[in-house]
């Protein structure tokens, strides 16, 4: 104990060494016999010498008055030595009682300080924590980590944490009161550091956003990340893209989804769910009460599992917007998707792009969209639906008046004249609609002014230098009578005038103006001359 050691020092030096005592006693007996005056060392004088110059020698006298004063000191000198002794016996026990005090309260102040360093100081940032747990899981702590410790939002993505470095992320997460949001995308945290974070989210009630894409967790994350969501109410926001999750991890996710109904938006694309991951999770979405934002695209979602997705939607009464794009939904998918709208009030935004939904599918969707309310945004797009299928929804919300569509998205998907016109008419209608596609070629084709077919046909004359005269050897009669189109091209071309197919049916229609099938040849000859 240093105090006790150093207070023990402090108080035997002002002690008299036991050599220096027993020099001193043997010096005063062999000034004694010697008959002389004894002198004390500095350490110790005699009571009646203390004071003076006293040197340490012998002062010679007469032979009667040294025994008389031999007598004498030897008298003065055993009551000064008893009393000298007793004097030193009391200040030694003085002075052992000072050490034996002082010891007992150096054994107390040591008591102190050892509770000191047993009792665990708090720790509000965390970082004490962290750095004995890298140094437990054998890890190179993060410093991005211990600078953001007390920010709400933390972000560490493309950190290459692996399972170990998460561990002792999610011990020091455990008691922070701090971050709001935590993203650990692609951190390959697999299923072991999913299982730490799932444990930490258990304690933790402070976070209501995680990230978690791009970590392999597999079927052993998903698991980890069920069982915790049974247990945390704090969560809202949960991004599970890119994990690897397949029919199996389904099961689990199926269960969260039916049990937990406190997270309201969840991302589960870019996995490898199937035709039985749809029927499961189909399930779990019509029972899932507090679910508002779910995101299944990139997925393998077809056939029976995409009906059994389209009938949870039909029956779930929370759910506002899903992304099912880049799927296999086809035109069955597409139908049973319909059939969903046609009794869900609730949904407002739906992504079914890139489903290879054809026209036929288009159009069978489009039937349902007559009888909904609620939908407010479509997105359509990079289906093989052609300006068919656009039109035939385009056509199904004009025909509902209570539609609350309020954007289209066809995009590249390429319409027609017939779509555009549609569009421009329903504008009044609905001024709120907006609608996206690929273009209408149409508009970009360059527009040939038409000419006028009798300029055509004097253009033709001149070209050949034909005589207006040939017309004339047609007869009076023929003339003045209407005639039909063969015989009006027969006379034409007698009198050397042949013109291309379409050119002449113009002249045709030009000529025909009642359109009674019947030419009337003066009209023609009067068109020449003016």
């Amino acid at each position: 104990m240093l105090l006790g050691k150093r207070f023990t020092k402090d108080i035997g030096s002002m002690l008299p060494s036991v050599e220096e005592a027993k020099d001193a006693e043997e010096e005063e007996q062999v000034q004694l016999c010697l008959g002389g005056i004894p002198s004390r060392p500095p350490s110790r004088p005699l009571a009646r010498l203390s004071r003076g110059g006293v040197e340490n020698k012998i002062v010679p006298r007469s032979a009667k008055s040294r025994l008389e004063h031999d007598s004498d000191e030897h008298q003065n000198a055993a009551e000064s030595y008893e009393l000298e002794a007793s004097e030193e016996k009391a200040q030694n026990n003085v002075t052992e009682n000072n050490v034996d005090e002082a010891e007992g309260k150096e054994e107390n102040w040591d008591t102190e300080l050892e509770v000191e360093e047993i009792k665990e100081q708090y720790d509000p940032t965390g970082k004490a924590k962290y750095l004995s747990a890298c140094q437990f899981y054998g890890v190179i702590p993060v410093s991005y980590f211990l600078r953001h410790l007390q920010d709400p939002e933390l972000v560490m993505r493309h950190h290459g944490l692996g399972p170990q470095a998460t561990k002792a992320l999610a011990v020091t997460l455990v008691t922070n009161t701090r971050i709001v949001t935590l993203d650990l995308s692609d951190n390959w945290l697999g299923g072991e550091g999913a299982a730490a974070i799932a444990e930490m989210l258990k304690e933790n009630c402070y976070i209501s956003e995680i990230h978690l894409a791009d970590n392999k967790l597999g079927v052993k994350g998903a698991k980890a990340l069920s069982h915790m969501l049974v247990e945390n109410t704090t969560l809202q926001k949960l991004n599970l893209s890119g994990n690897e999750f397949s029919d199996e991890a389904a099961q689990y996710i199926s269960e969260a989804f039916m049990s937990n109904q406190k997270v309201e938006c969840t991302d589960l694309s870019h996995n490898m769910f199937g035709e039985g991951s749809g029927e499961t999770l189909g399930t779990a979405i019509a029972e899932n009460t507090g679910m508002l934002e779910l995101n299944l695209s990139w997925n393998n979602f077809r056939g029976k599992g995409a009906a059994a997705i389209a009938r949870g939607l039909g029956a779930n009464i929370f759910l506002k917007a899903i992304d099912l794009s880049y799927n296999g939904f086809g035109n069955d998918g597409a139908a049973a998707l319909g059939e969903a709208l046609k009794v869900n009030n609730v949904l407002e935004d739906i992504n079914i792009s890139n489903n290879r939904i054809s026209v036929q599918g288009a159009v069978r969707f489009a039937m349902c969209l007559k009888a909904n309310k609620t939908l407010r945004i479509l997105k359509i797009s990079r289906n093989p639906m052609q300006s068919e299928g656009c039109f035939a929804i385009l056509k199904a919300i004009q025909a509902n008046s209570e539609s609350a569509m309020e954007c289209l998205d066809f995009s590249d998907i390429l319409v027609n004249k017939e779509f555009d016109d549609l569009y421009n008419t329903m504008k009044a209608a609905l001024p709120n609609l907006s609608v996206k596609h690929g273009g209408n070629p149409d508009m970009f084709k360059k527009q040939v002014p038409k000419l006028d077919p009798m300029k055509k046909v004097i253009q033709y004359i001149k070209e050949h230098n034909l005589q207006v005269d040939e017309l004339s050897k047609v007869p009076e009669e023929d003339k003045s009578l209407p005639m039909t189109y063969e015989e009006f091209q027969k006379n034409l071309t007698g009198a050397g005038i042949v013109l291309p197919h379409n050119d002449l049916q113009q002249l045709i229609d030009f000529l025909d103006t009642n359109k009674s099938n019947m030419i009337d040849f003066s009209v023609f000859q009067k068109g020449l001359s003016s």
